[in-house]
């Protein structure tokens, strides 16, 4: 896959998500959005945890790490650059490496994705988790 693929198929997914980095909880209007772009995406309960534990994660936490990071928004442009460059490289050795890792990256927002499943559980009628 290409930087162009990624983009084409995760950007707005990955962008969407983004928020529940943010030194904020998401409101309202950020949790509706982000199930809307879900449900667009049409990817199962399974695939939404990995993509977040592999494919954003990762990145996002490092971003959140850095002493000059932006807490309010980000740079989208930047954001996305770091995430397709990130996404190149998972595969083999790596991939496995951040599956093992992942929940020490996930576990500063883990709540917030929670939450985010439990919205789209409901949005799907399903029960919630």
């Amino acid at each position: 896959m290409n930087a162009q693929q990624l983009v084409d198929e995760r950007g707005e997914l990955w962008l969407a998500l983004a928020p529940l980095w943010l030194d904020r909880e998401p409101g309202e209007r950020d949790y509706a959005h982000m199930v809307e772009v879900i449900e667009a995406h049409e990817m199962t309960l399974k695939e939404l945890e990995w993509m977040f534990r592999l494919e954003l994660a990762p990145v996002m936490t490092r971003h959140q790490m850095s002493v000059a990071g932006e807490w309010r928004r980000f740079d989208d442009r930047k954001l996305m650059q770091r995430l397709v460059s990130h996404n190149l490289r998972l595969t083999g050795w790596r991939r496995k490496s951040w599956a093992l890792f992942s929940g020490l990256t996930t576990m500063m927002t883990r709540h917030r994705w929670n939450e985010l499943m439990n919205r789209v559980m409901v949005a799907r009628g399903e029960l919630p988790y």
